[in-house]
């Protein structure tokens, strides 16, 4: 096999309490890549479309061509070549994991090519590579779903310990993003450097809450566990109007709503398509009466994470 096709899903990374150790993949949207062996060594990238010309062309300054470098140096092949197409589907700066999408479907489709020397799981510390130059910060609570499908919980980083935790069947995301751009490495450079010792404790509970609530299906205990007393506090304030929204979410049916990665993107969490369809309708309408476009995604959550396509 010469060329290949990959896909990756799109996102939802901390799911409130998780900060940095918990994301879970969606169907759709996602970041596609072609990609074609060549004969001269490296990487190559030599189109990139959806991303209005903003992402670089340079293999060492994009996420997609970082992840295969290290990927091929990792398994002893850095004599191989590659040409690859990169075609955005996710909006840069969404809080949906665009960045990680592209390094996840890059990764694929590399280790494709290469006959699957490498399980899915082997190759987050690759993408994590790419979120270094993507955000300064190799965090894999992207990466980790995008590439495996479902919640994954970041036991540990060092060495790193990824858990795949089992989630209701009925479970269901909404994600809305309003037509703004929050970078990343601002989003971060925000955080405070000290939680206090009450804050840590809320956290854990949370965190402790939401594992309970997914491995027994219990969907009252999911949404009472969506709190967030880290990253929220402070980064709802790039998302005008973020309080009420979660309100209306709630009382449109979701189980509880929260900020998606860095934001602007809000998610909710539902138990049922039809209510998750109803709820997106109330946020985009929020946002519409703040004078701000939305795009709305309603999806079940991806077992697969990313694939061959």
């Amino acid at each position: 096999m010469k060329s290949v096709k990959a896909f990756a899903p799109a996102t939802v990374a901390n799911v409130c309490c998780g900060f940095d150790i918990l994301g879970f993949a969606i169907n759709s949207p996602g970041d596609e890549v072609y990609m074609t062996l060549a004969d001269r060594p490296g990487v190559n990238i030599s189109k990139i479309t959806g991303d209005g010309g903003k992402l670089p062309l340079e293999a060492d300054k994009n996420t997609a061509g970082v992840a295969v470098a290290s990927y091929l140096k990792f398994i002893g092949r850095p004599e191989v070549g590659v040409d690859l197409e990169l075609h955005k589907k996710l909006p840069l700066g969404s809080g949906m994991g665009s960045s990680a999408a592209s390094a996840a479907a890059a990764l694929v489709a590399i280790n494709e090519l290469m006959g699957n020397p490498l399980k899915k799981r082997e190759l987050v510390p690759h993408a994590m590579e790419a979120e270094r130059v993507a955000c300064g910060s190799a965090h894999a609570d992207n990466v980790a779903p995008s590439l495996m499908g479902g919640f994954v919980l970041i036991r540990e980083y060092k060495p790193l310990d990824l858990v795949s935790v089992s989630f209701p069947e009925r479970l269901c995301c909404v994600l809305v993003h309003p037509h703004l751009e929050v970078k990343t490495e601002d989003s971060r450079r925000i955080l405070r450097n000290a939680v206090p010792l009450t804050d840590a404790v809320a956290q854990s509970a949370n965190v402790a809450g939401l594992m309970v609530g997914l491995l027994q299906s219990d969907f009252k205990l999911i949404g009472e566990s969506l709190k967030d007393s880290i990253a929220e506090p402070v980064r709802s304030f790039f998302i005008p109007g973020f309080d009420e929204l979660k309100s209306i979410a709630k009382i449109a049916g979701a189980l509880g709503a929260g900020i998606s990665g860095s934001g602007p993107t809000v998610f909710a969490l539902c138990n049922d398509l039809k209510i998750a369809e109803r709820v997106g309708e109330a946020m985009v309408d929020h946002f519409a009466k703040l004078n701000l476009r939305s795009d709305v995604f309603v999806s079940s959550v991806n077992k697969k994470g990313a694939t061959v396509i």
